[in-house]
């Protein structure tokens, strides 16, 4: 069987290569909050040298409850990714 490799800004997948960890809060909820859970899980990515490709929903519809925070919203999300455009965090 062919090995494939799918290439996600600079980070390649692979069954050859190292793991690559795909991580992120289950909800976008602030600017700041994105930022901290991205510091952090950067640090321990950089600690074991693997690659990031950071996941996050900025609405999540499939709530248990009609009450249920659902999220940041699309408008309020685009802006806090656009945070990420010159960093080295693959979204």
């Amino acid at each position: 069987m062919q090995n494939k490799i799918v290439n996600c800004n600079g980070i390649e997948i692979s069954n050859k290569n190292k793991i690559c960890l795909i991580a992120g809060p289950c909800q976008l909820e602030t600017e700041q909050h994105a930022m901290d859970m991205v510091g952090k899980i950067k640090e321990i990515t950089e600690k074991y040298k693997i690659g990031l490709i950071y996941k996050t929903s900025f609405d999540k519809a499939n709530r248990t409850s009609l009450k249920g925070k659902r999220g940041a919203g699309l408008e309020k999300s685009c802006t806090t990714c656009r945070c990420f455009t010159n960093s080295s965090i693959s979204l």
